[in-house]
């Protein structure tokens, strides 16, 4: 893929793109910490509740292809936490580190501010080292490590939280 690098909305019809790139993470990698894949039904409620609740989901599209997607919802539920959410950003493998991720980042950042928002959290596996660079390039700083919090592919995972104050 070598052409310019496209941010939209998702929309349904991008579900099984959206759904392709999920399971590969879940099988592949340690940025989805879930172990059975989801199919269909359970992405496409996701997206409308995600959007049902005035938040983001971005495709990066390149000449035509989903590429990768990101977005963010609350933090937690709580009303004291309203002006803070927490991204996600996953990219396929066959294009990763290839910009794309500073691509969806930097339009999360800017719907972030767009929308009032005060801080952006995201929660990083430890040894996602590329993800932990990125956001680190951004201005995010680490705010919290928790070892051994996760389980997957046989052994204990740390969580890193990476945090941006957005005004």
């Amino acid at each position: 893929m070598t052409g310019d690098v496209i941010v939209r909305d998702a929309g349904e019809a991008d579900l099984p793109a959206i759904l392709e790139i999920y399971n590969a993470a879940v099988l592949n990698e340690t940025s989805i910490w879930n172990d059975d894949i989801s199919d269909l039904a359970e992405c496409r409620a996701w997206w409308e509740t995600r959007t049902a609740s005035g938040f983001p989901v971005y495709l990066a599209d390149v000449e035509g292809v989903v590429c990768g997607y990101g977005t963010f919802g609350e933090f937690r539920p709580y009303q004291g936490y309203r002006f803070t959410v927490e991204h996600s950003i996953y990219v396929s493998n066959a294009v990763q580190r290839r910009g794309i991720g500073s691509v969806l980042l930097t339009r999360l950042i800017a719907e972030a501010r767009r929308t009032n928002k005060h801080a952006m959290i995201g929660g990083i596996a430890s040894d996602n080292l590329a993800s932990l660079a990125l956001h680190q390039r951004f201005g995010f700083v680490e705010t919290g490590r928790m070892p051994q919090v996760g389980f997957k592919f046989g052994r204990w995972l740390d969580l890193v939280f990476v945090q941006k104050l957005l005004t």
